[in-house]
């Protein structure tokens, strides 16, 4: 009777539980890098609550045998009257310490709304908090329990033929594998073939206003090798909103050129060495190995290109410039660095190359500047084409990768690598000769030594989760969380265990809708960045801020014409 007491969904819970998940849940309410809304905040303290008493009760199960060890008298003394009081001083202490916590919680969510510049939401709202923690914690946890009387009773179905504690041990193993077979296989396979069907849908469409141009500099002109059609969602929008020749030249006073824009999409060609073939011989076809500047871009999952950073480019150098992408895939970029990184990777890598190739087979006097340009999952793929600082400098003629993930190989080899002194979140490498790392522009003037050309810039906001989530955040403090914290990062974040993990990845939600110059935005820092990079003869800071305000005006909505 008593071992079914203990295996019902609506079993006491575990004292050592309660204690940690009070705990988590305390936790789960220190700030981390961006501001959360009330919703989101229940969401992590949901899971951390959860995490915590998954937790409290392992550590319970591994010390309990333990007990057996200790005299008779102590054992005596912790009878039901006595465990019935410490659960009523554990439920007392969790929920003065959660209700303080909160309190607490809230002034630090206002304290980093009010860090990046945005209006401070209602306290009340966050009273909500610990009801879809309380929520989401019972779900969980009945979910969990349903599983151990799973396998409680398959163990005991075993043991008619098997040792006991064989029979328990293949029953755990047996549900435990189900329960990741049908998450992790099934319905994770159900949920991505939707999510490609509905993202496949959506490249097919057109954004509203967007229609195929007629220059034969674009991509999906008339005369293009590449179909309007074929472009998807992104490509369309990027070869589409290229600027007219009359605004290039009234921002630089001289005549302009038409800017070159090629761009390859998932239904261009059948594969990705195809698709980097087609869009060298579309290079070949608009003369943009003529030009004064060639960029190769690695875009984002969707096939996004920032329009800011192509744009910057034209204006700077009155249109003499081609601009080349293709599209690997139609996922979102969180997405698509889940389930299918290596595409970014081998995007990356082929385009450059194939570029590279026939850019290299030109007289070296006649041959325009070769740049390198990605952002977010598009900084991990356009890196991935270059095996260090020496390769970047002897191949290209300057590169910016903006917002790098983690995971992006050479950042993390070069940030691993930074000089004695330097942080994490703004590294200095091998004194700043090729490479420097930037919070924001004007930190691109340290270190004082010598920049020479070719110059390479990584841009990473001290508050952008992309770059500093990693699955090492669950049991292993990252060195931006020991040294002085970035300039818009509060100063008394902290790390925990499973904690700081679930706080990054609430973060990455909201990382786009941050404020310029926060989170994941580099909206007109990639215009200062470009400018320190390959600047244009006359080019200096009056440029760069009329440039900025123009494209910022652009990006506003008022259009180019």
């Amino acid at each position: 009777m008593g071992e079914r007491r203990r295996l019902r969904l609506n079993a006491p819970l575990d004292t050592a539980g309660i204690v940690l998940a009070a705990t988590f849940f305390s936790l789960s309410l220190t700030p981390s890098l961006l501001p959360r809304p009330w919703t989101l905040q229940g969401i992590i303290a949901g899971v951390l609550t959860a995490t915590g008493y998954l937790v409290g009760v392992s550590v319970s199960a591994l010390v309990r045998p333990a007990a057996a060890w200790l005299p008779a008298r102590w054992r005596a003394a912790w009878n039901r009257k006595g465990r019935r009081r410490v659960r009523r001083l554990v439920a007392t202490f969790g929920c003065g310490l959660g209700a303080a916590s909160l309190v607490l919680g809230v002034r630090a969510q206002r304290d980093i709304y009010v860090l990046m510049g945005l209006d401070p939401p209602e306290r009340l709202g966050y009273l909500g908090v610990p009801l879809i923690a309380a929520a989401l914690f019972l779900a969980l946890l009945a979910a969990a329990r349903a599983l151990r009387i799973a396998a409680r009773a398959l163990g005991r179905f075993l043991g008619r033929w098997f040792p006991a504690t064989a029979a328990q041990f293949a029953a755990g193993l047996g549900v435990g594998v189900l329960a990741v077979f049908l998450t992790d296989g099934i319905l994770t396979e159900a949920l991505l073939k939707g999510a490609d069907r509905s993202f496949a849908a959506i490249n097919t469409e057109t954004a509203p206003g967007i229609t195929p141009p007629a220059a034969a500099t674009l991509s999906g002109s008339p005369s293009s090798l590449v179909s309007w059609a074929s472009l998807g969602l992104e490509g369309r929008a990027f070869v589409a909103d290229a600027p007219a020749v009359g605004e290039l030249s009234r921002f630089s006073g001289r005549p302009a050129v038409a800017p070159i824009r090629v761009y390859a999409g998932l239904d261009s060609a059948a594969t990705t060495r195809e698709r980097a073939a087609l869009a060298v011989r579309e290079l070949e076809r608009t003369g943009a190995f003529g030009r004064d500047v060639l960029c190769v871009i690695t875009t984002t999952g969707t096939g996004w290109v920032d329009p800011q950073a192509a744009a910057a480019l034209e204006f700077m150098y009155g249109g003499d410039t081609a601009l080349v992408s293709m599209q690997y895939s139609y996922l979102p970029s969180w997405l698509s660095f889940l389930v299918d990184r290596e595409r970014a990777r081998a995007a990356g890598r082929e385009l450059f190359d194939q570029v590279y190739a026939r850019w290299s087979a030109l007289p070296a006097g006649h041959r325009p500047k070769l740049l390198v340009f990605g952002e977010s999952l598009g900084a991990f793929g356009a890196e991935s084409a270059f095996g260090g600082d020496r390769d970047l400098r002897e191949r290209t003629d300057g590169a910016l990768f903006v917002g790098p993930p983690d995971s992006s190989a050479l950042w993390r080899r070069l940030v691993d690598g930074r000089d004695a002194g330097s942080r994490e979140a703004l590294p200095v490498y091998r004194g700043g000769e090729t490479v420097r790392f930037a919070n924001r522009p004007s930190d691109l003037d340290a270190p004082a030594s010598p920049w020479n050309a070719p110059r390479v810039v990584y841009l990473q906001h001290p508050s952008d989760p992309i770059v500093w989530w990693t699955p090492r955040l669950v049991l292993t403090r990252p060195d931006w969380l020991e040294e002085r914290r970035g300039d818009d990062v509060l100063p008394w974040i902290r790390w925990y265990p499973f904690v700081t993990f679930w706080q990054i990845t609430a973060d990455l939600v909201f990382s786009l809708d941050a404020p310029p110059g926060h989170g994941h935005d580099y909206d007109g820092e990639v215009i200062a960045a470009w400018a320190r990079i390959a600047p244009p003869d006359g080019w200096d800071d009056a440029r760069t801020a009329a440039l900025t305000t123009l494209l910022a005006q652009h990006a506003a909505g008022s259009g180019m014409q």
